[in-house]
């Protein structure tokens, strides 16, 4: 297949991207643009509903999480989006159909609030469900956030609870259960086997990474063959679908063009 050359840097306001982006179905998300020309994109509906991103820092993780959340909510879905460092995702913060958590407390209760709400979802019947918004859950820092969660839990639980936080639990079912309930994790992060009770390939059915070591891009992505030498341009990441590994400039989009995107689509047109 022959290669081309991948843009420096791929913005949302690059000529015609927004149009292609918008002409995606429902449930599809551009990761960004292939060595093969190609766009590469996200599919929820696909072999495995859920994403996992990991990079080095400056790796671009926050933004992939940030446009891929985007797109989806541009086309009605709602969101949960899980931001311990309380800085990287404040585009999320007063959209009507965004839930924005960041300290630990607030991400617990967020995601024994996602256990119910999956608990309701998967009740429903085929056809009620099919009118209720997807529920995009956008989870930085995962690893860290996730230790988080188990400490806190530590910390007031009584002998005749779950050992396991039940915030964990939740995030845990929504992985395994999400496809039947219209829900789907973005996840930024290396989670445990020990936490999440699988392989992350078996987890996720696309993988994205960047600037990662040998050791983890084994980890994450052990059908894609050896990892490739790390790329220092802004935005370059490796998709991982199927086994295969696509060489991709990921779609830059700041807050400023989300909020402006999802709030005056008019506004970002002109």
């Amino acid at each position: 297949m022959t290669k081309t050359a991948l843009p420096t840097m791929l913005s949302f306001s690059a000529p015609n991207l927004r149009e292609q982006i918008e002409a995606l179905p429902e449930g599809t998300a551009l990761i960004g643009l292939g060595t093969d020309g190609r766009a590469i994109a996200v599919d929820l509906d696909g072999e495995c509903p859920h994403v996992l991103v990991c990079t080095a820092s400056g790796g671009g993780s926050t933004t992939v999480l940030r446009s891929l959340t985007a797109q989806f909510l541009h086309q009605g879905a709602h969101a949960l989006v899980l931001d311990p460092k309380r800085i990287s995702h404040l585009w999320a913060k007063g959209l009507p159909t965004v839930t924005h958590r960041g300290n630990v407390a607030g991400i617990h209760d967020a995601l024994v609030g996602l256990g119910d709400e999956l608990a309701r979802r998967l009740d429903l019947p085929d056809t009620e469900l099919a009118t209720v918004p997807r529920l995009i859950v956008s989870m930085d820092s995962a690893n860290n956030t996730l230790r988080q969660l188990t400490r806190y839990w530590e910390t007031f639980r009584d002998k005749d609870t779950p050992h396991t936080s039940p915030a964990v639990t939740a995030l845990e079912a929504a992985l395994w259960n999400g496809r039947a309930a219209r829900v789907n994790v973005i996840l930024d992060g290396t989670p445990a086997t020990s936490v999440l009770g699988a392989a992350p390939h078996e987890l996720f059915g696309t993988v994205i990474l960047a600037r990662v070591s040998a050791t983890t891009w084994q980890r994450l992505a052990p059908l894609a063959g050896p990892a490739p030498k790390p790329s220092e341009h802004r935005g370059r990441v490796h998709a991982i679908q199927h086994g295969e590994d696509h060489e991709t400039q990921a779609i830059w989009m700041t807050d400023a063009d989300v909020v402006t995107w999802l709030t005056d689509p008019d506004e970002t047109q002109s």
